[in-house]
C-alpha cells in the first residue's frame, strides 16, 4: 500500500473521529485496536492496516467495512499510478 492511499485512510479515520468527538485513544477503546497500532498508522510509521483492523475500526464508528471504505477520496484513487513495488505488497 502506498503512502497516498494510506493517507486517504488516515484522513478518513481522523475525519470520523472529529465528527464523532472521539480521540484516537477513544477509538482504540471502542474498536479493540491497540493504541500503538492506531498511532503507528496515523503517524505514518505503518502503511498497510489489515482488513481485520479496518473492520474493527468500521464497527467502532457504527459502519460496515463497505460503508467505511465508500467515500469520494478513496473512490477517486487510481491504482494505475502505483509503482511495481506497491503491487508486490498485494
Amino acid at each position: 500500500m502506498d503512502y497516498e492511499y494510506a493517507q486517504i485512510l488516515v484522513d478518513r479515520i481522523l475525519t470520523l473521529c472529529r465528527s464523532k468527538g472521539i480521540s484516537i485513544n477513544g477509538l482504540s477503546e471502542m474498536s479493540g485496536v491497540s493504541q500503538s497500532t492506531l498511532d503507528n498508522f496515523v503517524n505514518k510509521r505503518t502503511f498497510n492496516p489489515r482488513i481485520r483492523t479496518l473492520h474493527q475500526i468500521a464497527l467502532a464508528f457504527g459502519m460496515t467495512v463497505a460503508e467505511f471504505l465508500d467515500f469520494q477520496a478513496l473512490n477517486d484513487y487510481s491504482f494505475e499510478d502505483s509503482t511495481d513495488e506497491d503491487s508486490a505488497d498485494e
